[in-house]
């Protein structure tokens, strides 16, 4: 099968399509024909492996990628299962999470896989397990009420276009950051007042916010108490800028530190894709709540440039790998 494949830590030059074995699904995996896969910072970070102290996961590798195939959500057709898998069967259409989604077939834990919704293309049901659970997981850390005042920092990002959704869905008035030309794409998703983040610094407003989801990372916990309400919550998820060894986790820490002690919250979110989360979405799109943004879509041979996309081009929603 073809894949994209990365046997060294580095920049897009090191992805190249090469012909490999189709894996063979463990007793709780499935096997998929991937139809299309979605790209997300997590991809970046594998390729790089940054920041430099996650290298200390087996998931990643200490020297060299200890998976080679890149590529983390996808959306295709069971091919196979495992001995030990009674929910899916061969032809059931899926999405999900499989490492190694840059490829032709790809497995992933039964799990971590639900029905895809059938409104949505393979290529929108791609592009929706992990940054939609991200987003759906960092809400559920303060779930806001019907008009409490969110802010989301990245709106326009793919997190961000899932929060702003979720928000103004649980009926929050929601403010979103972003660059001047996703500001029409911000607004049709439901935010109330969007804000540019090259001429206004959100920081600097007098409005205080019941809860914030930093999806674009870096803001000083200073800067960011200025605007969070005095029993609000901060949720950082992510923060590409925050250097390479630490990531930012030194910032996830003092804020953990910092709630100990005053009535605000910071909280870091770690997502991990669940089945129950794959399954609050899809109903989520079946009742037209949330749906999918996608930016551009790149043919399998070209994944290297949609990752190079990501860091570079600052994509409006999501970028899509198709196979």
């Amino acid at each position: 099968m073809k894949a994209i494949v990365q046997n060294a830590y580095g920049s897009t030059d090191t992805l190249h399509l090469r012909d490999i074995d189709r894996p063979v699904p463990r007793d709780d995996e499935v096997l998929v024909e991937v139809r299309a896969a979605g790209v997300d910072p997590s991809v970046w970070h594998l390729m790089t492996g940054r920041p430099y102290i996650a290298r200390l996961s087996p998931q990643l590798g200490l020297r060299r990628p200890a998976h080679t195939v890149r590529g983390w959500d996808a959306a295709g057709r069971v091919e196979a299962v495992g001995a030990g898998v009674t929910a899916f069967k061969p032809g059931d259409e899926v999405f999900g999470q499989c490492d190694g989604s840059f490829a032709e077939f790809a497995c992933g834990k039964a799990e971590q896989l639900a029905a895809k919704p059938a409104s949505l293309s393979f290529e929108q049901a791609a592009v929706l397990p992990v940054s939609g659970v991200t987003a759906l997981q960092a809400l559920a850390v303060a779930l806001p009420r019907p008009g409490q005042k969110v802010l989301v920092i990245g709106a326009s990002g793919g997190v961000g276009t899932y929060a702003v959704q979720l928000a103004a869905h649980y009926g929050a008035e929601v403010t979103g950051v972003c660059g001047p030309t996703a500001a029409d794409l911000v607004r049709s998703l439901g935010a109330t007042d969007v804000v540019d983040y090259t001429h206004e610094d959100i920081t600097g407003r007098p409005v205080r916010y019941d809860l914030i989801v930093d999806a674009a990372g870096n803001r000083s916990l200073s800067r960011l108490r200025r605007v969070l309400a005095p029993r609000g919550t901060a949720v950082f998820v992510g923060g590409e800028d925050a250097g390479p060894v630490l990531g930012g986790l030194d910032r996830l820490a003092r804020g953990l530190l910092l709630s100990a002690f005053v009535g605000q919250r910071f909280r870091p979110l770690f997502a991990a894709t669940r089945q129950q989360d794959l399954l609050a979405l899809k109903e989520l799109i079946d009742t037209g709540a949330i749906t999918p943004v996608i930016d551009r879509a790149y043919p399998l041979a070209e994944a290297a440039d949609a990752v190079r996309h990501l860091e570079k081009g600052h994509p409006r929603g999501k970028l899509v790998v198709t196979v």
